[in-house]
């Protein structure tokens, strides 16, 4: 399958230099195990850092004068960029089944050690629920969450940035529509209330840096209870 909607740039490239924390890598791996564009985007990253590497470019903090001259001859040579190329693993007639009807991609589901159905499921209020997924990365938080078939989430901006990968069905809000495999990112730049489509419940795995702003004084009230 292939999204519509992407990590940017700047997020994909910190990723394939390791520059992102545990549960930003989670969501960007997540999504480019079901994204070929991104696969196809994060093997060029990889292979352009292999060729400085194989040029023995140095750090910026001592480069010399040729630097840049040695990169762009690393980057304009006529051979091509070796792409890493995908070796599936042999899998029996059970584990592709199990593969085929999973909801969670499978770097997801391995980290957890399960699909949904194994998961501490808990309510938030008006059908939805989640689940908190434990990171070893201070101040961030992962969660998945379930938001009912045709249920709206109370209006809300963030304090910090949000990223949002869409697992099971889909959701619309201010800014478009996201279904499976679509990447969301936001900031406090953006005002959005997110609604789940009317035909299946949607899944989501989400991270952010900061506790969400909510607009209605209900969903602040409620805010200290559910931890979002």
């Amino acid at each position: 399958m292939n999204a519509f909607h992407h990590p940017s740039y700047a997020l994909l490239l910190d990723y394939a230099t390791g520059n992102l924390g545990e549960g930003w890598s989670l969501a960007v791996a997540t999504h480019v195990s079901m994204c070929s564009t991104c696969q196809e985007s994060l093997a060029e990253m990889e292979a352009i850092g292999g060729a400085m590497l194989a040029a023995d470019v140095k750090p910026a903090a001592s480069c010399d004068e040729d630097l840049w001259s040695r990169v762009a001859a690393c980057l304009n040579d006529d051979a091509p960029l070796a792409k890493p190329v995908a070796q599936p693993a042999a899998q029996s007639a059970g584990t592709q089944s199990v593969a085929k009807s999973s909801v969670l991609p499978a770097p997801l589901r391995d980290y957890l050690g399960g699909d949904i159905d194994a998961l501490p499921w808990r309510r938030l209020g008006l059908g939805a629920q989640q689940v908190v997924i434990e990171t070893r990365e201070p101040g961030t938080t992962a969660r998945l969450l379930r938001i009912p078939a045709g249920q709206r989430v109370p209006a809300h901006t963030h304090r910090g940035q949000e990223l949002t990968l869409v697992l099971s069905g889909a959701y619309h809000d201010e800014t478009g529509r996201f279904a499976r495999g679509d990447f969301q990112e936001l900031d406090s730049d953006v005002v959005h209330q997110p609604y789940a489509e009317q035909d299946i419940d949607c899944i989501c795995l989400a991270i952010t840096d900061a506790p969400l702003r909510f607009k209605s004084l209900a969903a602040q009230l409620a805010q200290p209870l559910i931890g979002i």
